[in-house]
């Protein structure tokens, strides 16, 4: 499953009946929770959403009824600033958060995720994806302004360097690594990077993204020059023609795929353009943060179960050895969504309309069908996006490179949020859980 939300931690322990003895409920010195929420300014409720999120260490008080608080660790949180008004423990912010300019709640007006949906700018992204291009979804996203037949195109310099660099890369390398390297190269070709202002950082947006895409090596006939971001990703992706059909599911997935809230790319990506780090480097930190299997690589997971679904004939037994081994069923499930992933929900009515896609929607379909027995997850996007993988003779890691393109187009939209923050802000407080001061010299 891609990971496009933040997971939240469990508390280190959960709340419990509050001690009855207060300050003296503690060992060692140790405080209760009632007097720690007094020294703190809030209810029990905040304190244990204090802990849940890594702001406040907890122990369990002997004897197992409530849990006692370092009162250096509370005095040094509450010495970080006025807590939140709010005392809701879902929606409060601490003290340490306001320093890191809320880490845990970082302000943002791209993307808002609901039960069942998602917005950009306030426009459910799904119809975006369904009525624009990826490039004009991109403009929106950046700007608040849709340009009708937008073109994004590579200058000259970057994009020799980058292809340059991606190709001296050894023949087995994958293109998350050629991504990589050409975003670094294209960097190195462009002396105006540091620019930081909003035109000079959408310039730089508008020329990366068709410069990663071209600086990949062709798999296909090539199509070079002013077209659609879509149309020559394709030939990158596949030694297939491409149809209009095809085309449209790989558009719009770019065009879903844009951003998805704070997904960790994203965090690495704000806190990377919160040290003021020119564009090029932001979207480095994303692509670092994207090469997992809990986030880019997820697809390529579900892009291999769905082949062997299809030589085996059936999606029993291929479940049956995700089940047994104690794993997850690629494609299934997403932390943000109870039921289906809206972006898979598009992308299986778009791929309903490609005829080469009808043994990769079946297989896609027993995999739904058998793991609905075990449990009650639905698709999500990893999973469409492995079955267009598969149905269009692409290899696994194709995409983790459509999330990746796509992505930088989200990337670049939370620099230029950050961008406008104070610098620096994102800068978390340490829950320090080493030994305690002083210790001997070793």
């Amino acid at each position: 499953m891609a990971q496009d939300a933040a997971d939240p931690a469990a508390p280190a322990d959960p709340p419990a009946p509050v001690d009855p003895a207060g300050a003296a409920a503690g060992d060692d010195g140790r405080i209760g929770t009632r007097e720690a929420a007094r020294r703190l300014g809030v209810k029990p409720e905040t304190l244990y959403a204090y802990v849940s999120r890594g702001l406040l260490g907890s122990r369990r008080a002997r004897g197992g009824r409530g849990s006692t608080f370092d009162p250096a660790e509370v005095a040094a949180l509450a010495r970080r600033g006025r807590t939140s008004s709010s005392e809701d423990a879902a929606s409060a912010q601490s003290p340490a958060e306001a320093d890191a300019g809320g880490l845990g709640r970082v302000r943002t007006g791209i993307t808002l995720i609901t039960a069942d949906r998602y917005y950009f700018r306030g426009v459910d992204a799904t119809e975006l994806a369904a009525a624009y291009t990826f490039e004009e979804v991109a403009e929106w996203l950046w700007t608040g302004v849709l340009r009708r037949g937008v073109r994004f195109e590579a200058p000259p310099q970057p994009l020799a360097a980058a292809r340059r660099t991606a190709a001296a890369l050894p023949a087995d390398c994958g293109p998350m690594d050629r991504l990589r390297v050409a975003a670094i190269a294209a960097a190195a070709a462009d002396p105006l990077r540091f620019d930081l202002a909003p035109e000079a950082v959408l310039g730089s947006a508008r020329s990366l993204i068709p410069t990663l895409v071209d600086a990949l090596p062709p798999a296909g006939p090539t199509h070079r020059g002013s077209g659609p971001i879509a149309w020559r990703l394709w030939s990158r992706l596949t030694a297939r023609p491409a149809d209009d059909a095809s085309l449209e599911v790989l558009d719009t997935a770019l065009a879903l795929l844009i951003d998805h809230d704070l997904a960790a790319s994203t965090l690495a990506a704000r806190v990377a353009a919160s040290a003021r780090a020119h564009p090029y480097a932001v979207v480095s930190a994303g692509l670092g943060a994207l090469d997992g299997p809990l986030h880019g690589q997820a697809s390529a997971l579900v892009h291999r179960m769905l082949a062997d679904v299809l030589e085996r004939g059936s999606a029993g037994p291929v479940v049956a050895e995700y089940l047994r081994g104690g794993q997850g069923i690629p494609g299934l499930g997403h932390r943000v969504y109870p039921g289906e992933d809206p972006r898979a929900r598009l992308l299986f009515r778009l791929l309903e309309r490609v005829p080469a896609a009808a043994p990769a929607l079946a297989a896609a379909r027993d995999v739904l069908a058998t793991g609905a027995r075990h449990s009650t997850p639905q698709a999500n996007v990893d999973l469409a996006l492995g079955a267009f993988s598969l149905a269009c003779g692409m290899p696994a890691e194709a995409g983790e490179t459509v999330f990746s393109v796509a992505r930088t187009a989200g990337w670049i939209a939370h620099a230029l949020e950050e961008y406008a923050e104070r610098p620096l802000r994102m800068r978390p407080v340490g829950a320090y859980d080493g030994p305690r001061p002083e210790q001997p010299l070793p």
